[in-house]
Order: structure tokens, then sequence, then C-alpha cells
């Protein structure tokens, strides 16, 4: 299953933004790591509206890849930055309906949900390759040392693409900056909490830095 991810990884090639010098931001990560959840805070922050990105604590409830347009931040010295949001479906190596089950969803719509959760990670890799920098999103109160997370780190390194690692769930006491900064030594990581706004001014003054 790692080596068939690692083939879509490489082999899968998607446009679509046609459009030259359109800066494309994407958050990725793993289910559940808060993706949607930062997605919504940003556009709530800088367009006084949310994504209209679900969230929910069962794994893989954004299984389709959900774009904003014209999304514009600024920083203190009064920069501004404009980009396309992208938030991708959580990438997993195994997705089983029978997970669902155990959630408390009737067989048909976990089979349903498993087949759309495989597509949306299938998807989200196929936009990979159209990205200009993406942001990272672990849940920190998790351990990073995932096959998941290592396949991901490895093949945007692989690209070249300029990466942001995103530290969410730092309002729990379980969760650890410095274990992921040890973890992915190669690339800047911030802490924030999607849900509650906390370390956003400095998530927002790495973006500058993360897309040129």
């Amino acid at each position: 299953m790692k080596d068939f991810f690692r083939s879509l990884f490489k082999k899968l090639k998607f446009n679509p933004f046609a459009k030259k010098g359109h800066v494309k931001l994407g958050l990725y990560g793993p289910p559940n790591g808060g993706k949607s959840t930062l997605a919504n805070r940003v556009c709530q922050d800088w367009l006084g509206e949310e994504m209209f990105s679900s969230v929910s604590h069962i794994a893989h409830e954004t299984r389709e890849i959900k774009i904003k347009e014209q999304v514009s931040i600024k920083n203190k010295k009064g920069k501004e930055l404009t980009f396309s949001l992208v938030d991708t479906p959580g990438i997993a190596t195994k997705i089983d309906y029978e997970d669902f089950i155990k959630k408390g969803i009737k067989k048909d719509d976990a089979k349903k949900r498993a087949k759309e959760a495989t597509k949306g990670v299938i998807d989200a890799i196929k936009w990979l390759d159209n990205m200009d920098a993406v942001v990272v999103v672990l849940d920190g109160t998790i351990d990073p040392y995932s096959q998941v997370n290592i396949t991901i780190m490895g093949n945007l390194q692989a690209r070249n693409i300029p990466v942001l690692v995103a530290v969410n769930k730092i309002d729990l006491k379980k969760a650890s900056i410095d274990v992921v900064k040890t973890a992915f030594p190669q690339y800047e990581v911030v802490g924030i909490s999607a849900k509650f706004g906390k370390g956003m001014e400095e998530f927002y003054e790495q973006l500058f830095g993360l897309v040129k």
C-alpha cells in the first residue's frame, strides 16, 4: 500500500489552474489534523466568512477538494499576500469502511464514505503537482513519526515544494511542538490552535516567507 501511494504521488499529473502566476496554497496532512478547521479560520479572519468546510471527529469528513479564491492577508508591515486556499481530503494509506461502522455509521453509508474518501486521497495527490506551497497540518497530540506523514513529507521534499508545518491543537496539554520539530527539522514549524485562533498571527507571518 505504501508503494502504491508513492507511485501515485510520482505519476499523477493534473492542472486545475490555467493561469500562470496564480498562487496556490494547499492544506495537506492526515485525517483529523485540523485542515478544514484551519481553512475556516483563515477565511473567517480575512474574508469574514467560513470556507464552508465541514469538520467532524470522524475521519475523512472532507472527501472533496475545496477551494477559496482570492484570500488576501496582510502582515505587520502592511505587505499583502493573495492566494487560492486549497483544502484537501486527509491522506491515508488505509481506508476501511468497517472503521466508519465502528463510529456508528450504517454499513451502506460507511461503504459510500470509504469509496469517496479513497477518491479524495487520489484527488489530493493529483493536485499536489500544482501547489506553489503547502501547509502540512498535524495534530500536535499524535506521534508525528507515522507512515503517512513520512510519505507526505518525502514527496513534498522530492518536489521542492515550500512547506510550513502547522502543529495544530496546541490548546491541548498532550500537544508537543518540539516532537514535531525533531521529526521534521528541515521545515519551519509553527504551533497553532485553529479552533481557538491561538498562534495564528505567527502562522500568517510564516506564510509570507513560504509563498514567494
